[in-house]
């Protein structure tokens, strides 16, 4: 499986096995096993040890805690479209978590906002020194 024009997962690292699907699907649903049951050992595979690292620190509920992804596709109604389905959430699941945020640049306040903001400082001031007392 091609994850991006550098990396490639080879086809043997990952387990799929078709079981029953669940809802819909008439008389087909208890004859035929069209979902697809996906497994992906991280630490027993070849990707590069900066992707398995991103991986194991994702919060991700399909990764279990012997470090295995598990997919189970569902969606369709054919075998093969949920095979399709489950080995591209797979390349979604590794792509996002190889992809690293940029790093916030923290903005400055404009100076007529600091401005503005030290013109009502100074007359809430004002408003609060007019409520004391008055000296005859």
């Amino acid at each position: 499986m091609q994850i991006s024009t550098h990396l490639a997962i080879p086809d043997s690292e990952i387990e799929l096995n078709a079981i029953r699907a669940q809802g819909a699907g008439g008389q087909n649903v208890n004859k035929v096993s069209t979902a697809i049951h996906l497994r992906f050992d991280i630490n027993a595979s070849s990707l590069p040890e900066e992707y398995k690292e991103k991986l194991r620190k994702l919060a991700d509920r399909r990764i279990s805690s012997e470090e295995v992804i598990i997919i189970k596709a569902q969606r369709f109604r054919s075998q093969e479209k949920n095979r399709e389905d489950a080995l591209a959430r797979l390349r979604a699941l590794i792509i996002s978590a190889a992809c690293s945020p940029r790093k916030r640049m923290p903005t400055q306040p404009t100076r007529s906002s600091r401005k503005k903001r030290l013109e009502s400082k100074a007359r809430r001031g004002e408003l609060k020194t007019l409520r004391g007392k008055i000296d005859e």
